[in-house]
């Protein structure tokens, strides 16, 4: 996809990336649920760049990934895998997301029993996305 742009909810932390893959998976480890207050919904994107930084917020939340939000109103921007080039940004705050589409879910073995995904698509617990997508903790 061509570059795409968007911000937090207040406006003051705005950005663009360079591309974006349109589809993507929603989460449901604990982390993203303790962190958004349910799955994290984000499409990975290169070339993310911010207009103005001084409100953006990067919380390391493993020794291997880090989260960054808006200082002012805390809307969740991205997460990353430090050794990664490449952001998993909030499908929420892109100006336009009417492109993306959800073709699956992970660690599904840590989802709340409360809220469902319709649909046929993959559902992988977590041993099984690390093993997919290759993530560890090295």
């Amino acid at each position: 996809m061509s570059p795409l742009s968007g911000n937090c909810l207040c406006g003051a932390v705005r950005f663009t990336v360079e591309s974006v893959e349109p589809e993507f998976y929603a989460c449901h480890c604990d982390m993203c649920l303790r962190w958004g207050g349910g799955p994290y919904l984000s499409v990975t994107s290169t070339g993310l760049k911010f207009e103005n930084d001084e409100n953006l917020a990067v919380f390391d939340s493993s020794s291997w990934a880090e989260r960054a939000f808006c200082r002012l109103c805390g809307t969740n921007i991205f997460y990353r895998v430090k050794k990664l080039a490449v952001h998993e940004v909030n499908t929420g705050t892109f100006d336009d997301a009417s492109s993306f589409r959800m073709i699956g879910e992970i660690f599904v073995d840590e989802k709340p029993s409360c809220y469902e995904f319709s649909g046929d698509h993959p559902r992988l617990t977590g041993a099984e996305a690390a093993e997919r997508f290759s993530v560890s903790a090295d």
